[in-house]
C-alpha cells in the first residue's frame, strides 16, 4: 500500500472494512464472491503469459482468485505486511510456511506452549522428512539461545500461547532468531492485528488460523501468512503446486468478519478480564492463566506489546480430571467444543482433547494438566457465563 492508494495511513477499523476490495463493472457494494474454478483467456498468447506469471491475472483459483485475493490484500493491509496468501486452514498455513522455506536437514526452534496439533505437525511429520525440532519453555530466553544450531532456520512461538497464555518478547525473540540467521513466524491467532503487530515488532511472518476471532462466528476453515514478498511468494508457489487453497466462499465470509473485528476482540478481552477475576477469586479455582492479571508473569509485557489481552483464559480446578470435567460437563450455555474464536463460548479439556495426542512428559512440559480447563470467552452477558460456571463449582454465587 503506497501514498497514491486512497487508504494509505488509514486506520485499522477502515482497513478491516474497506482494505483489497476492486469493484467490478457492475458497480457492487459489497465485496463479489467470484465462485469460479477458472477463467477464460482472451487469447492463445494471454493464456501462455498468465500461466508463466509475465502477465498478472487470473489462472485458476487453486492460487488467483479475486475473493481469495481481496482477503489477503485486507489482511495483509491489517498486519503491515507486504503481501499475504491464504490457506486452506491454519494448519495449513504453518505447515505451507514450513514446506516452503525448510528442507531436509533444517532445524526449527519452537515454543514448548504451542496448540497440540502445531507439536505434532513438527514431531511426527515434519521429522519424517528430515526437519528437527527443538523445543523450550516459551519465556526462558538463555533457552531459545542455547537450541539453535547451525541448522537452525526458523523459530516458531505463538504469543499468547495455547493454552495457558503464555506470552513471549517478540521484540527480543526476534533479535535472538535474526542473530543466528533464522526467521521468526509468529502464530498471532489469539490476538489478530486488532491487538498485535508481531511485524512490526520484528518478526518476519505471521500466520493465522482464519478460523477463529478472523471469521468470529465459527463458519468456515481457513488460514493466512504474512509477511514479506520473497517469503510469502514460496509459500504460494507450494499452494500452487500441493493446492491447500481456501476457498472464495470461505474468503467471502471473512472478509465479513474482518469488518468488526476490532469491536469483537475488545468485547471478548473485556468479557474475559471479568471471567478471569472472577475466577481467579473463586476458592475452587486453583490458579488462572489470564495476561490481563497482575499476577501473570506476563502481564507487564502483555500491555506493552498488546492493545488488549484478548478472549482465551484457562485455569486449574480443585483435583483433577474428575473435578475438570464436572465443571464441564455442568455448564448449559457454554459449548463443548475445541474452537475458539467464536461469539460463542466455548469451553474444552485440553489434556484430552487439543493436547490429546501428546504423550505424557510432552503434556508435562506444556503444562497440560489434567485439572486444566480451557475457556474462549464469547460475547454473551457475562454474568450468565459466570453462572453457568458456579454450577459445576458449586456455588451459585455470581
Amino acid at each position: 500500500m503506497d501514498e497514491f492508494d486512497p487508504l494509505f495511513g488509514a486506520a485499522l477499523d477502515t482497513l478491516a472494512v474497506r482494505a483489497g476490495q476492486t469493484r467490478s463493472h457492475e458497480g457492487e457494494h459489497s465485496e463479489a464472491l467470484y465462485l469460479t474454478s477458472s477463467y477464460v483467456f482472451a487469447n492463445a498468447r494471454e493464456a501462455a503469459d498468465r500461466f508463466s506469471g509475465s502477465q498478472p491475472g487470473n489462472v485458476y483459483s487453486r492460487y488467483t482468485n479475486p475473493t481469495v485475493r481481496t482477503f489477503e490484500e485486507r489482511i495483509a493491509a491489517l498486519e503491515g505486511a507486504e503481501t499475504a496468501v491464504a490457506t486452506s486452514s491454519g494448519m495449513a498455513a504453518i505447515l505451507c510456511t514450513c514446506i516452503a522455506l525448510l528442507k531436509a536437514g533444517d532445524h526449527i526452534v519452537c515454543s514448548r506452549s504451542v496448540f497440540g496439533t502445531t507439536t505434532v505437525l513438527f514431531t511426527k511429520y515434519l521429522q519424517k522428512f528430515g526437519v528437527s525440532t527443538t523445543f523450550v519453555n516459551p519465556t526462558d530466553y538463555s533457552a531459545w539461545e542455547a537450541a539453535f544450531t547451525p541448522a537452525t532456520r526458523l523459530v516458531f512461538v505463538e504469543t499468547p500461547s495455547n493454552p495457558l497464555c503464555d506470552v513471549v518478547d517478540i521484540a527480543r525473540l526476534a533479535d535472538i532468531s535474526h542473530a543466528h540467521s533464522a526467521l521468526l513466524v509468529v502464530d498471532n491467532c489469539f490476538c489478530t492485528p486488532a491487538l498485535q503487530k508481531p511485524l512490526a515488532l520484528g518478526a518476519d511472518l505471521v500466520v493465522h488460523s482464519a478460523t477463529k476471532y478472523i471469521d468470529g462466528q465459527g463458519r468456515c476453515l481457513g488460514g493466512v501468512v504474512a509477511g514479506p514478498r520473497q517469503y510469502v511468494d514460496e509459500v504460494l508457489g507450494f499452494i500452487r503446486s500441493a493446492g491447500p487453497s481456501m476457498s472464495p466462499f470461505n474468503a467471502w465470509v471473512f472478509l465479513k468478519g474482518l469488518e468488526t473485528l476490532r469491536l469483537r476482540m475488545e468485547a471478548h478481552s473485556r468479557n474475559a478480564m471479568s471471567l478471569a477475576q472472577w475466577l481467579a477469586a473463586h476458592p475452587q479455582v486453583e490458579k488462572v492463566f489470564y495476561a490481563g492479571l497482575p499476577d501473570h508473569l506476563g502481564h507487564a509485557l502483555a500491555a506493552r506489546q498488546q492493545s488488549a489481552f484478548g478472549g482465551v483464559l484457562s485455569f486449574r480446578v480443585n483435583g483433577g480430571r474428575e473435578e475438570a470435567w464436572k465443571v464441564i460437563d455442568a455448564t448449559r450455555i457454554m459449548s463443548l467444543t475445541a474452537n475458539l474464536g467464536d461469539a460463542k463460548t466455548t469451553i474444552v479439556h485440553p489434556a484430552t482433547t487439543t493436547h490429546g495426542r501428546l504423550s505424557p512428559e510432552q503434556k508435562a512440559d506444556a503444562g497440560i494438566t489434567e485439572n486444566l480447563i480451557r475457556i474462549a470467552v464469547g460475547l454473551e452477558d457475562i454474568n450468565d457465563l459466570k453462572a453457568d460456571l458456579a454450577r459445576g463449582l458449586g456455588d451459585y454465587r455470581v
